[in-house]
């Protein structure tokens, strides 16, 4: 059976990965999933698809020209650049965290945040929009569309907030 851990000298368990290559590990699973699926939506269906899966959830094809809720979608063209560069300042920042040692909860939040950073940057840069393909509704009220790069954001994001208030109470394992 593999096993990311090996003996050392003294003969006790110790982790073949660090913490750091681990979080590093994280961000790819979520870039490579997330670009993975993209390119299948995006060049497997027609822009504007629709399959419906169940009485609340899509599936989808549609581009975010802007940010969050599409947030600067009709700005010009010039939000490609402006967007493109924030998700680069704020990967290399988050790789030179990730170097520092950080509690558990930060490290994973961090990893979750550069995954969907570099995944939605990879779509600014390269196709001028981003690729969303996830539609949560109620009735006819639908939540703005989203990719895995949206939940890695949002879930790293709630992982350092979580982080955040735990160390106000002294403890953040």
């Amino acid at each position: 059976m593999f096993s990311f851990t090996r003996q050392s000298n003294a003969g006790t368990p110790c982790s073949c990965l660090s913490p750091r290559q681990i979080a590093y590990g994280v961000a790819l699973v979520i870039l490579l999933l997330d670009q993975g699926i993209k390119y299948w939506v995006h060049d497997f269906t027609p822009y504007g698809w629709r399959q419906v899966v169940t009485p609340f959830f899509n599936l989808v094809h549609v581009w975010n020209y802007g940010a969050a809720f599409s947030f600067l979608a009709d700005a010009g063209g010039w939000q490609r650049v402006f967007f493109g560069v924030i998700a680069l300042v704020v990967s290399v920042w988050i790789i030179w965290a990730l170097r520092k040692p950080l509690p558990s909860r930060e490290r994973w939040g961090y990893a979750l945040i550069l995954g969907g950073a570099l995944g939605n940057g990879i779509d600014r840069v390269t196709r001028g929009y981003v690729v969303d393909f996830l539609d949560f509704y109620v009735g006819r009220w639908h939540w703005p569309a989203f990719n895995v790069a949206d939940i890695g954001i949002v879930c790293g994001a709630g992982l350092l907030v979580w982080s955040a208030f735990q160390m106000r109470g002294g403890s953040n394992e």
